[in-house]
């Protein structure tokens, strides 16, 4: 059996979850069903398992740090992070993928596999898991089917067919079934020869390149001329952004599974859920008895049924039923469990009027560490600014603004136009309007600092780069 390379896909977005999951911070990076992220759950989804090598994660630009980062502390740091300038969806990014493997003279099977879903049971997945690589071994494309559990109109399902042999459970594809309404629903559910598509998928590298190649070779050609412009960069693979603008966008299953002759689906029972909706984390979080999931400081009476989600502070429930409350720094959101799937309209609105609460929570983090908006008003805004041992922002300039910085922990070096100097606790200085400056944390600690902002305009766009040690424009 050919080794198994874990393709980790980490492009999505995560709207529904507003507001925890956010465009700069989605949902596959954060901790939301125990103490791992769900990115970190998916790369040690295959621990214990033999020839199973490093992971490939594709993922876009801007959560680039993050990932890897993320992959760094919890062990399972990638063979390589492929970039993606823009959004292609699925097809594409398992091609860049396949394409990184047989340019090195590498055809292992592909273990492909969404960042931002849950799995409960790990024993169970692994056994469909070696399933499906001998399967894959062979040549074949192969799907996990999950067990379904109700009658789901959220979810695509697989119409499975005869069995693949005599021994194990893979069925042959009948066929691939859209999202279905509830009547159809009760009626795949009671037939018992349906599953719901979950996305997970195995298959040798060789083997989706040339499926592809038959049905979708512009694709094919658009992934691979992107692949030859690109560049390492770092702790990354930047593929090449005029080649990738012109790739079709599409699924895997849309692209290729649907249409092959080679696919088949391995029943999967293991605690699945691709946590796409409120209602859907509601379901795999943990209970009180009176069905509640609850995390921070909360306290309910006469609470049923009930999501309640705090960050920032107490978070009291009195009387409801059915209900999701999410709290954080600079957003409440209140949902009934019914119309979990909505909060994607509320997005939509953030995005039409422009707002910033669609983007980026109040803490934003960058390579170097972080900043959290503390308060602001016209022509001033405060942060508070951790910059991690070791590292520095970049040698920049504001056009609009000047700054002040005071430090509260640690030790500066700070660059002001010609002059270098160092900063300790409870100094500071003035950066002017038109000045290059550098900010660095010359020590083994997090240096810790507030910052005043005062001018016409205060965006984060107004930075003019001229330095930079993480390779950002």
């Amino acid at each position: 059996m050919n080794s198994i390379v874990p393709v980790i896909l980490s492009g999505g977005s995560g709207t529904r979850l507003w507001p925890l999951s956010r465009e700069h911070y989605p949902k596959q990076l954060l901790a939301l069903v125990g103490e791992e992220t769900l990115l970190q759950q998916t790369a040690m989804r295959l621990d214990g398992m033999t020839d199973v090598s490093s992971a490939i994660v594709v993922c876009n630009e801007e959560h680039r740090f993050l990932v890897a980062e993320q992959m760094r502390q919890c062990g399972r740091a990638a063979s390589v992070i492929l970039l993606e300038p823009f959004g292609r969806n699925t097809a594409p990014a398992l091609t860049l993928a396949a394409k990184s493997l047989v340019e090195h003279g590498a055809d292992p099977v592909m273990m492909v596999m969404p960042a931002d879903h849950v799995i409960r049971d790990r024993s169970r997945f692994q056994q469909a898991v070696a399933e499906g690589a001998s399967l894959a071994s062979e040549g074949r494309l192969v799907t996990f089917g999950i067990v379904p559990t109700l009658a789901e109109t959220g979810y695509g399902y697989i119409h499975i067919g005869e069995p693949v042999s005599s021994s194990g459970s893979a069925r042959a594809v009948q066929e691939f079934v859209e999202k279905p309404d509830v009547s159809r629903a009760q009626q795949y559910l009671a037939s018992g020869r349906y599953l719901w598509n979950s996305g997970i998928f195995m298959m040798r590298a060789s083997v989706w390149l040339a499926e592809l190649k038959l049905r979708r070779p512009e694709m094919v050609q658009a992934c691979f001329e992107a692949y030859q412009q690109g560049k390492v960069d770092t702790d990354f693979f930047r593929v090449g952004s005029a080649a990738f603008e012109k790739c079709p966008g599409d699924s895997i299953d849309y692209a290729v599974m649907e249409k092959t002759d080679r696919a088949v689906v391995v029943p999967l029972d293991a605690g699945w859920s691709d946590v796409g909706a409120w209602s859907s984390l509601w379901q795999v979080c943990n209970h009180d008895a009176q069905g509640n999931a609850l995390r921070g400081d909360v306290l309910t009476h006469d609470t049923h049924d009930t999501l309640l989600f705090a960050e920032h502070r107490l978070l009291a429930a009195v009387g409801l039923r059915d209900v999701i409350v999410v709290e954080t720094a600079d957003a409440v959101l209140v949902a009934s469990r019914e119309h979990a799937q909505d909060v994607k309209e509320i997005v939509q609105r953030l995005k039409q009027d422009r707002r910033e609460e669609r983007l980026a929570h109040r803490r934003v983090y960058r390579p170097w560490g972080h900043y959290e908006s503390i308060d602001r008003g016209p022509r001033f805004q405060a942060k508070r600014i951790t910059v991690n041992p070791g590292a520095a922002l970049s040698l920049q300039m504001h056009h609009q603004r000047a700054e002040h910085w005071v430090v509260v922990k640690g030790h500066a070096r700070v660059t002001r136009g010609d002059d270098v100097f160092d900063l300790i606790e409870n100094q500071s200085t003035y950066i002017p309007i038109g000045t290059r400056h550098r900010l660095e944390n010359v020590s083994d600690e997090p240096l810790e600092m507030i910052e005043v902002q005062s001018g016409s305009y205060l965006g984060e766009d107004d930075i003019v780069r001229f330095e930079d040690k993480y390779s950002r424009a």
